[in-house]
């Protein structure tokens, strides 16, 4: 079960640089359901979402690079490339009600950096073990506005969108 909460920023952390990343191609073979193949960094997946804006159902499945690149090209629209930077949350960072949720589990914001045709789009997620916590999360300052529930920044939607 994937439980996740999406949020647009007003500002990027200056020292945005120092923390780690992924390089992440992807490319939709569905929307829906939603099966997508993705490449991170030089480890490639199949993956299966069930509906859902917050949880859904997802399954993983590992490619060989060789699966990867025959999938590839049967896939509908964009392919979405992004960075992908790892930004984990301190305890003191998260509200009271939300870590109190979280029974020592910590919380890493993936903030998506776009490449082209999506650039210069930004965009954080923030997955959680239950749907209590998502939903106690208190956004940081330097978020602006939570798209959890706005289908346009689902990457299978981002994915079909006609650009040029």
């Amino acid at each position: 079960m994937e439980i996740e909460r999406k949020f647009l920023l007003k500002e990027v952390p200056e020292d945005l640089d120092s923390y780690s990343y992924h390089l992440i191609e992807q490319a939709y073979l569905c929307t829906e359901p939603v099966v997508r193949v993705r490449r991170q960094d030089d480890e490639y997946y199949m993956t299966y979402k069930g509906s859902g804006m917050m949880s859904r159902e997802e399954y993983n499945l590992p490619l060989t690079k060789e699966a990867y690149e025959h999938l590839l090209p049967k896939a509908d629209g964009n392919v979405i490339s992004k960075k992908r930077y790892l930004i984990p949350l301190s305890d003191d960072e998260i509200n009271p009600e939300c870590l109190s949720l979280l029974n020592g589990t910590p919380l890493t914001i993936e903030l998506d950096e776009f490449a082209p045709p999506f650039a210069p789009l930004l965009l954080a997620e923030v997955e959680f073990p239950t749907e209590e916590a998502a939903e106690a999360f208190q956004m940081p300052d330097w978020f602006s506005e939570d798209v959890t529930q706005d289908v346009r920044y689902h990457n299978s939607y981002m994915s079909r969108q006609i650009i040029g």
